[in-house]
């Protein structure tokens, strides 16, 4: 059937006033302005500003390209002076398609345009629309004829159906003349998310970091000139399945990567982004801005190992051979060379090879990071920094208390001294009764040890902890 809808041509007679009344059509041609804000919640509240030629009475004010997935029930109307009040609203989506006026056309007749052959000629035959349902079926005569033989002329556009998405306001005026109204609704499709890439250095101390929105539009009409707010914060909205995002269109990607960035404040308990110069946002498309950049960010990179001994009841026996984690670490101040409160989102990390060219070593996700906090990032695991752990004895001194002693082997095949991070959670009441390398107590529950390897060598840690249940 698509593919025949497709096929088909249709003729039809489009007019505002005739096909839906005495209704006055706002369109793109009278906006005056656009705001946008935009939440991480797939939300944005759209803020339009159009110019409208008021007569005293009652209505209809069409107001046409609004976001097809508008929430109807949050729009509001405001009118520069007033006079004016709403009484009902509408929101059609059901757009005008070639498959749409004959689903609509089910019931009724409409005529088809069949070439003859013979007189090299148009016919035009009346026909019955029965069903569209899983194909085409029409009574033309006295026949049953399950395809369309020619292209379909309609004699209107239904009522029901519209080009564009489209908001129709029945209003009482007690004013007259041109009013600048402003229309604003919350809408689904149109979301941002933080994506940042850093630079480490060559010794790997600092890293530049760029922060940018990826901004995604799939709302169902673009926004032109406007002016673009983010939030950045986790609101509470109420969840009722109204919204379905699944099937979404492919988009395509633009790079806006201005020498101004975006202008942060604080908003309630969020952050609030905006843009100082208007930006268009097409439909079906992601976008990317600027949002914040540090240079020559202090890092600290760290090889960990956790929860690689265990047991402390039981018997662990020899433990399989382990790789460490790579992480780096910075402070989100402005002595460190950053300082601004960061979105949550995905942090990728470069860093140039001998030959100065980028090569990717790994990623991580960030959470909303205020100001003055930290950050760690686990990029991957160390190819040359290795360890293997192992119990070497366990005694049950009671019912309910066990003493366990652990010997781990860390290896590094690096050319350099590196140290090395162990954190092990102990259960129970515990006690570390001895250790070749002195530890740290991080909590009620998990114990700390760094750790030195030497080049192309390796470092045997010993440590004996008493449990009690």
């Amino acid at each position: 059937m698509n593919k025949i809808m497709m096929a088909t041509m249709v003729a039809v007679g489009i007019n505002g006033m005739n096909a839906y009344g005495q209704e006055q059509q706002i369109g793109i041609e009278a906006q005056r302005g656009i705001a946008v804000t935009i939440y991480n919640e797939n939300l944005a509240l759209v803020r339009d500003q159009r110019s409208v030629e008021f007569r005293k009475g009652i209505s209809d004010l069409a107001f046409l390209d609004v976001s097809g997935r508008i929430r109807s029930e949050t729009s509001l109307l405001q009118v520069a002076g007033g006079g004016v009040g709403m009484l009902e609203q509408n929101f059609d989506f059901d757009l005008l398609t070639p498959a749409k006026l004959l689903e609509k056309s089910v019931g009724g007749k409409v005529r088809i345009a069949v070439w003859n052959h013979v007189t090299e000629t148009e016919d035009i035959v009346e026909a019955e629309v029965l069903s569209v349902s899983e194909g085409v079926v029409l009574k033309m005569g006295d026949q049953i004829v399950t395809d369309i033989p020619g292209r379909i002329i309609y004699d209107k556009v239904p009522s029901n159906l519209r080009a564009r998405p489209t908001l129709v306001m029945k209003v009482d005026s007690g004013v007259e003349g041109k009013r600048v109204v402003e229309l604003q609704y919350l809408t689904g499709g149109l979301s941002w998310k933080a994506d940042y890439v850093a630079s480490l250095s060559g010794d790997e101390k600092q890293l530049n970091l760029t922060g940018l929105v990826t901004l995604t539009n799939q709302s169902g009409v673009t926004y032109h000139n406007a002016k673009l707010q983010l939030v950045a914060g986790d609101l509470n909205l109420v969840k009722d399945g109204g919204e379905n995002y699944s099937n979404l269109a492919p988009v395509m990607m633009t790079m806006d990567q201005s020498e101004k960035q975006l202008q942060q404040e604080s908003l309630f308990e969020y952050h609030l982004y905006s843009l100082e110069r208007p930006t268009t946002i097409a439909q079906n498309q992601t976008k990317q801005v600027v949002m914040l950049t540090g240079v020559g960010i202090g890092v600290k990179k760290e090889y960990r190992f956790g929860g690689i001994t265990n047991g402390y009841t039981s018997v662990m026996g020899d433990r399989a051979l382990v790789n460490a984690s790579v992480r780096i670490s910075f402070s989100n101040t402005e002595a460190g060379g950053l300082g601004m409160p960061l979105p949550k989102g995905i942090v990728r990390v470069y860093k140039n090879d001998s030959k100065g060219q980028a090569i990717f070593v790994g990623e991580d996700r960030v959470e909303h990071t205020p100001k003055g906090e930290d950050v760690t990032l686990t990029l991957g695991e160390a190819f040359d920094v290795t360890a293997r752990a192992r119990q070497t004895e366990l005694s049950k001194i009671s019912n309910k208390v066990y003493e366990s002693a652990y010997e781990v082997e860390f290896k590094n095949a690096k050319n350099e001294e590196v140290e090395v991070t162990l954190v092990e959670a102990v259960p129970g009441d515990w006690k570390i009764l001895r250790e070749s390398v002195a530890g740290m107590k991080i909590n009620a529950h998990q114990m700390q040890w760094k750790i030195k390897v030497p080049a192309n060598g390796k470092t045997i840690f010993t440590y004996r902890v008493r449990v009690t249940y």
